[in-house]
């Protein structure tokens, strides 16, 4: 089925009303750390009303921090439920990087909106209410019942949002079936699609050793054994990044990513520290053992020297993907509705972490998705940007597909 044929000019994208709903969403400046959610809450209530998608506010955690839920009921209750999921909250912004103010969501004269959180993932959040609207006036009743969640803190870990969520009743009255999270934008025609997420696994090695003055060639020093062991995750690093450069089949999702984000330690220049940190993002593909790449960590840091240790800020676990295949009857309804709308879709693992894998964590099938094409990925990067054309059309594919998986 084709698709509609979109507005061209600047002066239709400004009043066209879901336009304007991203736009007013982006100016809400839920940007981390210590987030008010108050106001997006409130913009999402008066939304959700004016689209007659019942909805509630959900606290969530011990700093009972606020999530919307939004249910459109399906012919058949009895049936498991679709969950579309999005957070509210943005990363930080350097305002003095953007060309244009972050949160006046701006639109040029080529219909470019820029703003922090158009791409992650406010649009998407606008796309799933837009869709369920548009949807309803036209008449439409899917036998599944759908809920759309908008979540605190998923840039943070999510560990009072989703994750407080999973552990509420009123997720478990839900019975979620499947469900939908961010996905990437794609720079080509074709649209990204994300069955699995690697772990996550953080870490801080530390080193001590001797202290003294810095005109003297010490033995034992925290520096020599600390480099000794970012030089083994240095190596490591070169052989994946050889690895993905090799082959044009593989992506980041693919393989082992490691990145040195901090140093730590040190008091003034001509003295040498009794400690030094550093501190490595670390995501593990999901060919690696995880008990094998840990006792190599362990050994690397036994091999620099005494009292040089390390320690994990969090590690998430290995997850099973989600099924891409016969088994999975919302996969078979998506990839159906994809190929009606002749759209290509791209099998990807996403590189990042999503609210999504805690989804998958408790067996629920989960596919990261945003439809938003021809649009270089900015995700977390200054001037993010998306043009309101391909917002509008990816409300169109998230009507199809959203028939068909509420209908599986």
């Amino acid at each position: 089925m084709a698709l509609k044929r979109q507005p061209v000019s600047v002066s239709e994208w400004e009043s066209d009303p879901a336009v304007n709903h991203l736009r007013d969403y982006l100016r809400i400046r839920t940007v981390q750390p210590d987030v008010n959610y108050d106001e997006a809450i409130k913009f999402l209530s008066s939304l959700a009303a004016t689209s007659s998608i019942p909805y509630q506010v959900v606290l969530l955690g011990p700093h009972q921090k606020p999530m919307l839920l939004m249910t459109w009921e399906g012919t058949d209750p009895s049936l498991d439920s679709i969950l579309l999921n999005s957070h509210m909250d943005v990363v930080p912004v350097f305002d003095d990087n953007w060309i244009h103010p972050p949160f006046d969501a701006f639109m040029d004269e080529n219909g470019t909106i820029f703003a922090r959180g158009v791409q992650d993932m406010k649009s998407v959040g606008i796309q799933y209410v837009e869709a369920i609207a548009r949807l309803k006036t036209a008449g439409v009743r899917l036998k599944r019942t759908v809920h759309v969640s908008f979540v605190p803190d998923e840039e943070i870990g999510g560990e009072d949002g989703m994750l407080a969520f999973l552990d509420t009743e009123v997720y478990r009255r839900l019975r979620v079936g499947f469900g939908l999270d961010e996905g990437m934008a794609s720079p080509g025609d074709d649209y990204l699609v994300f069955y699995a997420e690697r772990s996550a696994w953080p870490l801080v090695v530390t080193s001590s050793g001797t202290s003294g003055h810095g005109s003297l060639l010490l033995n034992d020093t925290a520096g020599e054994k600390l480099r000794y062991v970012i030089d083994k995750f240095m190596d490591l690093r070169e052989e994946n990044k050889k690895k993905l450069e090799s082959n044009p089949e593989l992506t980041a999702g693919d393989v082992t990513t490691i990145n040195l984000t901090q140093l730590g330690g040190g008091v003034q220049e001509n003295v040498v520290p009794d400690q030094l940190t550093a501190t490595f993002d670390i995501r593990l593909a999901l060919s690696e053992y995880h008990r094998e790449f840990e006792d190599m960590i362990a050994r690397w840091c036994l091999e620099a020297g005494p009292n040089v240790t390390y320690h994990f800020v969090y590690k998430t676990p290995p997850v099973a993907p989600t099924a891409l295949d016969r088994t999975n009857p919302y996969w078979g309804a998506f990839e159906a509705a994809a190929e009606r709308m002749n759209l290509t879709l791209r099998q990807r693992v996403f590189p990042a972490g999503t609210d999504g894998g805690y989804l998958r964590g408790l067996g629920v099938p989960v596919l990261g998705f945003s439809p938003l094409t021809r649009t270089p990925v900015q995700l977390h990067q200054d001037n993010e940007s998306l043009q309101a054309a391909v917002f509008v059309r990816g409300i169109e594919v998230y009507e199809k597909i959203l028939e068909a998986v509420g209908n599986a």
